[in-house]
């Protein structure tokens, strides 16, 4: 009899936790027109070496943006909440994509893009990110988006600047 109701309770955390999987999405989306080419906006993006000059957001601590490369990075969401994010480069097309994820498989992942389109005025940048996992049940992206608002104006102003 306890046999039993182990089982049953064990196939009720199974059946709880699957469908916290099922529903936990969520993403953050913002674009910003930067006045400059891709290519100059993708000059920008990819010279991490000067993030700290201008990037209130990302730090690169380990590694270098390359396709398939492992990079750590240093995500300051506003003065008081600062984390070290490891991901990995999946794709890059340049001048016009930067696509990185990571996370703990089934508790939450991520999968980040910089998209950069031509359009008349210069580029739109746009940086999308997108979350899986049963945490994202439980958690408020608001501070993120905030965040990759701040990016996009950083980089809107560094991009007009050179």
């Amino acid at each position: 009899m306890l046999q039993s109701k182990l089982l049953i309770a064990l196939a009720l955390i199974v059946l709880v936790l699957s469908i916290l999987y099922l529903l936990g999405r969520k993403s953050v989306h913002h674009e910003i027109i930067i006045q400059v080419s891709p290519e100059q906006v993708w000059t920008v993006l990819l010279d991490t070496d000067s993030y700290d000059a201008w990037n209130p957001v990302m730090k690169v601590l380990e590694g270098k943006v390359a396709e398939g490369n492992k990079v750590k990075y240093r995500f300051t969401q506003d003065a008081e909440n600062s984390s070290e994010i490891p991901s990995k480069v999946k794709k890059i097309i340049p001048n016009q994509l930067l696509n990185q994820g990571g996370g703990m498989p089934i508790v939450l992942t991520f999968d980040h893009q910089y998209r950069l389109e031509p359009v008349e005025e210069g580029t739109r940048l746009i940086i999308h990110e997108d979350y899986r996992g049963i945490w994202v049940n439980f958690w408020n992206p608001a501070p993120v988006q905030a965040a990759y608002e701040k990016l996009c104006e950083a980089t809107k102003i560094r991009a007009e600047s050179l």
